[in-house]
């Protein structure tokens, strides 16, 4: 079974990756009825970048994440933030 941290350092080395800013990179980490879901937070400039045109960069995140986690009873989510 993952750990949260494991999936947590996943998403944080992939959008710093990505990013021109990766210091302002910040991912929190909230569990709510059994699933774990991340609020990622980055500077404005960056946003698009993480977006990605139609959203395919997000959504590639997104189910990365989601097979990094498979063998865990818990759904995880990430939530761009502002």
């Amino acid at each position: 079974m993952p750990k949260k941290t494991d999936t947590k350092g996943l998403l944080e080395f992939l959008v710093k990756s990505l990013v021109q800013n990766p210091d302002q990179v910040e991912v929190i980490a909230l569990e709510k009825e059994g699933a774990l879901i991340f609020e990622l937070k980055v500077s404005a400039e960056d946003r698009g970048r993480v977006i990605g045109k139609q959203g395919k960069t997000i959504k590639a995140i997104r189910k990365l994440l989601s097979a990094a986690s498979s063998g865990s009873e818990r759904r995880v989510s990430v939530e761009l933030v502002e």
